[in-house]
This record gives structure tokens, C-alpha cells and sequence, in this order.
């Protein structure tokens, strides 16, 4: 095991797995972040340096406290050999399998490397795969080869305005984790809304302000860069705003040279045609979180 340690390793690690993109693509929204002032206070591992086989990014151990707190004890995965990714994931010092965890990853073959090890070190697994998009934008520098204009929208991607008079865009504040929780389909207790307060206090954030002076549709992202957590109050929805906020956000990501990516669940194709509606790209692979339990 090889932590990396220094603005120049982490910018060397960030360089290659742009090489690896889309598949590395989780890995890779987090490490940029890490250089952008690595808020989430994350650590990156790798089997050995520079050529490295697997890269692990993970919590500082103080901070893996609750060991039911699967939000904070999440594990962000690329490997380039499978086999080495099993053998390196065993290790007690890469992963701590005693606890209530979360591995995410754009990598689809890593679910036959956490099957294998689920029956070696005793937890079980529960799988969610959901679709991955990135910004047209962001494709366009990143991935250009995934930039096919057949699949983009006859739009030109832009929302319809809003009602200025009676909503007002503004930031979250943190006291209004508890609203977002609510809603979240990740979310709904008392560790989720703890991880939320983290985000809106730490990252880019918009939402918009009813006319009560309450945030009635939102867009939040996570310590990896992605696009997390929007959603709108019942009593404010299908009126577009969703797309307006997460435009606004968007433009907002790309103006500091972010790589800007989000998840959509299989199921709801209302995200789906919205994603379109925005020039979203629709990624080869998945987006995977396994969360894992020790039996």
C-alpha cells in the first residue's frame, strides 16, 4: 500500500485517470476535488506508485468514528487489474470490512471483485446501479470521443425562464438539510442528514427560495463532484424549475473548469428526458454503489 502525499502525486494520479475516463470517472471527480483544496479531507491509496494497478480514495481514518455511518465510510474504486483490486481491497489498512460501508465506482467489473470478497471476509451486499451522465461540456474536454452530436438534444440545452417574482435563486443553508433528507432517495435518517449539513456547508450549492423565504427545489453535489440530491417540494413541481437549477448549477461548475457528471435511477424517466433536454451525456458505463454490511 502507497498513500499518496503531496499536491504533485495527486496531480500526477488526476492526469492519469483522465486517460481512463469514463470508467474512472468517480474516482477521477473526486481526486480533482482533492487538488481543489481536498474539502472532504479524503486520502488517496494505490498498490504502488507510479504505475500503479488500483487506487483507492478514502476518509482519513479519524474521521471513520461511527462504524455504522456508511455516508462517511464510502470508498471510491478504479482498477486496471481486477485481480490486484481483490488482493489490494483484502488488506485491513485499505478497507476496514468491519464496519458499515459504501464502495462507488463507474467501473462495472468491480462487482465481481466486492462478490468475491463478501464471501471471504463475511458481509453482504446490497447493489445499486443507476445511470451516468456528463455535460456535454465537460464530455467535450474530457471524453471527446463520447461527444456524438446524433445523441444531443435539438435544444440548445438552455431552460425556460422562471417566475423571478415569487422565487428567488439563492444558496442552501445548512439548516435546510433536513428538508433535502427528506426527499433524497439515498436519504431519510439521521446519518444522511448529517452527511447533507457537510455538503451545503463545504460545496457549490443552489436553490430556490418560495415566496415564504423557503427553499422549494434545490441542486446539491458531493465530496466526488458529482451532481447530488436535487429535488423539488411537492407543491412546486412540474414546473421546470429542476432543469432551471441544474443548468444554473452547472454553468456555474464549468466557469471554474469542473468536471461536472451526475446519476439518474433507470426508473425515472423524467430525469432521463430532462438530462437530454439539457445536452447531458449518456456515459457507456454505470454508475455503481455497493453497500456493504458485516454479517
Amino acid at each position: 500500500m502507497f498513500p499518496l502525499q503531496g499536491a504533485q502525486m495527486l496531480q500526477m494520479l488526476e492526469r492519469s485517470l483522465r486517460n481512463s475516463l469514463p470508467t474512472s470517472l468517480k474516482v477521477y471527480g473526486t481526486v480533482f476535488h482533492m487538488n481543489q483544496g481536498n474539502p472532504f479531507n479524503l486520502k488517496a491509496l494505490v498498490d504502488k506508485w507510479p504505475d500503479f494497478n488500483t487506487v483507492v480514495i478514502r476518509p482519513q481514518e479519524q474521521e471513520m468514528k461511527d462504524d455504522l455511518d456508511h455516508y462517511t465510510n464510502t470508498y471510491h474504486i478504479y482498477s486496471k487489474d481486477l485481480k490486484n483490486c481483490q488482493e489490494f481491497l483484502g488488506l485491513p489498512e485499505v478497507i476496514n470490512w468491519k464496519q458499515h460501508l459504501q464502495i462507488q465506482s463507474s467501473q462495472n467489473s468491480l462487482n465481481e471483485v466486492i462478490q468475491n470478497l463478501a464471501a471471504t471476509k463475511s458481509f453482504k451486499v446490497k447493489v445499486t446501479q443507476n445511470l451516468l451522465y456528463m455535460t456535454s461540456e465537460t464530455t467535450k474536454e474530457l471524453a471527446p470521443s463520447l461527444l456524438d452530436v446524433k445523441n444531443l438534444s435539438l435544444s440548445d440545452g438552455k431552460p425556460k425562464a422562471i417566475d423571478q417574482k415569487t422565487l428567488k435563486l439563492s444558496s442552501m443553508d445548512p439548516i435546510y438539510a433536513a428538508l433535502v433528507n427528506k426527499f433524497w432517495s439515498f436519504g431519510g435518517n439521521e446519518r444522511s442528514q448529517r452527511f447533507i449539513e457537510r455538503c451545503i456547508r463545504t460545496l457549490p450549492n443552489f436553490c430556490l427560495l418560495g415566496p415564504e423565504g423557503t427553499p422549494v427545489s434545490w441542486s446539491l453535489m458531493d465530496h466526488t463532484g458529482e451532481l447530488r440530491m436535487a429535488g423539488t417540494t411537492p407543491e412546486y413541481r412540474a414546473q421546470g424549475l429542476i432543469t432551471y437549477l441544474i443548468y444554473t448549477h452547472t454553468q456555474a461548475l464549468l466557469k471554474f473548469g469542473f468536471p461536472v457528471y451526475s446519476h439518474v435511477d433507470r426508473k425515472n424517466k423524467i430525469m432521463q428526458k430532462m438530462s437530454h433536454s439539457l445536452n447531458h451525456i449518456l456515459m457507456p458505463c454505470d454508475w455503481n454503489q455497493w453497500n456493504c454490511v458485516p454479517l
